[in-house]
């Protein structure tokens, strides 16, 4: 035997013996430090999990433990009160279970269920997930992406509103015109609308600005290849969505008719979603969302599953400050990222903000967990019944319209 196999294992052994290491795993990972909030030799088990709907659709999921320690995680919008119902099922499951077993419980609970997948499912599991991540932060005295292997950055580029105050130098717009596009094949007149206002657009902000431009998958194909054309001679940043992400070959096709970027996943779901998306080229950048892609569990593993396909992660954020929080942990922590959407908002629910933004960069959050502190007096405030997502209607035929 070497002695530096020797050497290593005397070293576990001294460390094990004075409970330096919480467990083998963080080893790997990062030592506790000060802020510790469990001791090395204790023991922590959940003891409750609740659910919170927002008026504004938001919902969040807090994990209580017998050691004091909480955890919040931020689910799917839509389906609002299905997915908090979700989240206390999920709780006959968790509860009297320790919770640093993070990745373990991520399968018991998306493996537990003969129907797997969809967008509730995934949402609840992104939720829990996001959870016992920010528990485990805590446990520990760390911020999440210590935990998954230290930084790979030292700061985080954002988009949102460009602002010479932030630095904010990268925007999303979408197809703007008089009216959405809702035909199945809109004609001249709308296309050059669109194309003259987004050329206003870059006139304005010239070329230091990225500009995306997001279809949301509310143009019907046989439009967004005429739009994607018109507004190739002023270089967009990427198309994001330009068609409904269920036909993965529909997108496939008007990826090979451009030479901008295409974007897409924030309605793909769990690794097997991005799987076809990478595999057949449909987009180049993909952008899971870590409220109903998996939590990070999850978008980690897709992030990786990217990085062979050499396509960088952009995180989809609709929502509130979990969603910001945690997308900014899987920010920090993996190679191939690319831009934080919605990544310069503030969040009032917050009792303490995220480091501010600063020439278009947040720097890593630095508190344990999530790195947030949510004040539940104002969360509980905004608790009630959520905002009603209506369907939309072609106003000449009355025909149902994607939005």
């Amino acid at each position: 035997m070497s002695r530096h196999l020797i050497d290593r294992r005397s070293l576990l052994r001294g460390a094990l013996a004075s409970g330096a290491l919480y467990s083998l795993d963080a080893l790997f990972t990062c030592q506790r430090t000060n802020a510790a909030a469990v001791g090395p030799n204790d023991n922590i088990k959940v003891t409750k999990v609740e659910a919170f709907v927002l008026k504004n659709s938001w919902v969040f999921v807090k994990i209580s433990t017998d050691a004091g320690v909480t955890g919040w995680g931020e689910m799917l919008k839509d389906d609002a009160k299905a997915c908090a119902a979700g989240a206390l099922e999920v709780g006959r499951y968790l509860v009297g279970q320790d919770p640093n077993r993070v990745v373990h419980h991520w399968q018991a609970i998306h493996r537990g269920s003969f129907y797997r997948g969809g967008p509730i499912k995934s949402a609840i599991l992104s939720g829990i997930d996001q959870a016992l991540w920010d528990i485990k932060g805590k446990v520990y005295g760390v911020p999440v992406y210590k935990l998954l292997g230290g930084p790979t950055r030292d700061r985080i580029r954002v988009y949102g509103t460009v602002s010479s105050t932030t630095g904010v130098n990268a925007m999303k717009v979408a197809p703007s015109a008089a009216r959405t596009a809702f035909k199945y094949v809109e004609g001249q007149k709308f296309v050059d609308e669109v194309t003259e206002r987004f050329k206003a657009l870059r006139q304005k902000f010239g070329s230091g600005v990225d500009i995306a431009v997001d279809f949301h998958g509310a143009v019907q194909p046989t439009t967004a290849i005429l739009l994607i054309k018109a507004l190739e001679p002023y270089q967009p940043w990427f198309y994001e969505e330009v068609v409904q992400a269920l036909n993965v070959d529909v997108m496939a096709e008007l990826a090979k008719k451009t030479h901008i970027p295409l974007a897409t996943g924030e309605r793909i779901f769990l690794k097997w979603g991005f799987k076809e998306i990478l595999e057949k080229r449909a987009a180049t950048i993909v952008q899971p969302d870590v409220c109903y892609a998996g939590g990070i569990t999850e978008l980690r593993i897709i992030a990786g599953m990217a990085e062979a396909y050499y396509s960088p992660v952009a995180p989809h954020n609709p929502n509130g400050p979990c969603s910001l929080a945690a997308s900014l942990q899987v920010a920090a922590s993996i190679p191939n990222f690319l831009i934080q959407e919605r990544g310069d908002t503030e969040h009032p629910l917050l009792a303490k903000p995220l480091p501010p933004v600063k020439n278009g960069y947040r720097e890593l959050p630095t508190e344990p967990g999530l790195g947030i502190t949510i004040d539940e007096n104002k969360l509980m405030a905004q608790v009630g019944e959520p905002q009603e997502y209506r369907t939309h209607y072609d106003p000449d035929d009355g025909s149902v319209v994607d939005w």
